[in-house]
């Protein structure tokens, strides 16, 4: 006996569905003359006919062959099996659109809830976008999709934290931070972090105001705690005490010295949790940005002070969306007239 393939409703059959049911055949006769399973006809009629109030949002009161129709669609389109982006040439195209814009791929999926806010259709996962864009990675098309990626990596890879890595002595969790730092309607408030160059054999450091967004960027001869706290200290030093409040920092061994730190700057340091980069969301932001100018492959030791300088002067003249196209150092010039005119008063 040979299986048949199974194929799903058209919209043609559904039409037929439509018309007997309102001539008010049965199941079983509507099957007959389809040529299908009864069972077929019965789920098919199930699904979308209800009329108790409980019922799911889908379901309505008379069988309709366009929203059936429609319904199942939208229904297969989100099926967790089934590459969402090629079957949906709009959604591709947005996603593709997002992607020559510098959009990551979770801004190209949160962005897209705002811009088609009643279209079901167009919704996509982040990890359904790197999953699209990493299937084929050898394909033409997909190359040129992995080049345009914040970090461009050819293998996809999970990060996995080292089981061995040291606790920070006396460190004070992201978790007692007060939580109207969260809102940032305060200036002071800075997040921290190291970025590694090639062979891990140099390093420069960073520091973003969480509310202005202004930069800060760091030599460091050496990944040392001593180095790295003296480091940043000089860079905060001769800041005005409303700019010096607190630091957010990651769990790195740099900063292992913040009780030093924090007694020379009167900056109380706390600590992100492990591998939880969106608590720095700021400052690996700004870390991204820095990546334009100084690559992946970059050896710190051969970066000049003076063009770490240009970098942060770039970045801190650099409109920001975020701040109604402002640049960084023009809000910390309007915080520093805030604090001014609230002493004079």
């Amino acid at each position: 006996m040979e299986t048949q393939n199974y194929h799903r409703l058209s919209f043609k059959e559904r039409v037929v569905i439509e018309t007997l049911l309102g001539e008010h055949k049965s199941p079983a006769f509507i099957a007959t003359q389809l040529g299908r399973n009864r069972s077929t006809i019965s789920r098919e009629i199930n699904k979308w006919i209800s009329s108790h109030p409980s019922s799911r949002k889908k379901a309505f009161n008379v069988y309709k062959a366009d929203l059936a129709h429609w319904c199942a669609q939208d229904d297969y389109f989100n099926k967790r099996n089934l590459d969402k982006i090629s079957q949906n040439a709009r959604l591709r195209i947005y996603v593709y659109r997002g992607l020559l814009n510098k959009w990551s791929p979770e801004q190209i999926a949160g962005r897209i809830k705002e811009d088609y806010p009643l279209d079901p259709v167009m919704r996509i996962s982040y990890e359904a976008i790197y999953m699209f864009i990493y299937k084929h990675r050898q394909a033409k098309t997909n190359k040129k999709l992995i080049a345009l990626l914040p970090y461009s990596k050819p293998v996809r890879r999970k990060y996995k934290g080292s089981a061995n890595r040291k606790k920070i002595k006396d460190a004070v969790s992201i978790d007692e931070r007060p939580a109207h730092i969260e809102l940032r309607r305060e200036i002071g408030h800075w997040e921290g972090d190291t970025m590694i160059g090639i062979k891990q054999a140099s390093s420069i450091g960073t520091m973003v105001e969480r509310k202005t967004r202004f930069v800060r960027i760091v030599k460091l001869k050496d990944r040392k705690s001593e180095t790295a706290t003296h480091a940043f200290k000089k860079q905060v030093e001769h800041m005005d005490p409303i700019f010096r409040k607190t630091l957010t920092y990651d769990n790195g061994s740099e900063m292992a010295n913040h009780k030093w730190f924090t007694q020379h700057t009167g900056m109380q340091v706390y600590f992100a949790h492990p591998y939880s980069a969106w608590e720095r969301g700021t400052n690996e932001n700004t870390n991204g940005l820095i990546r334009r100018f100084l690559p992946k492959q970059t050896d710190f030791n051969l970066v000049p002070e003076t063009e770490l300088k240009n970098i942060e002067d770039k970045l801190n003249n650099r409109p920001r969306k975020i701040l109604g196209f402002k640049t960084p150092l023009e809000m910390i010039s309007i915080e520093k007239n805030k604090s001014m005119m609230m002493l004079q008063c």
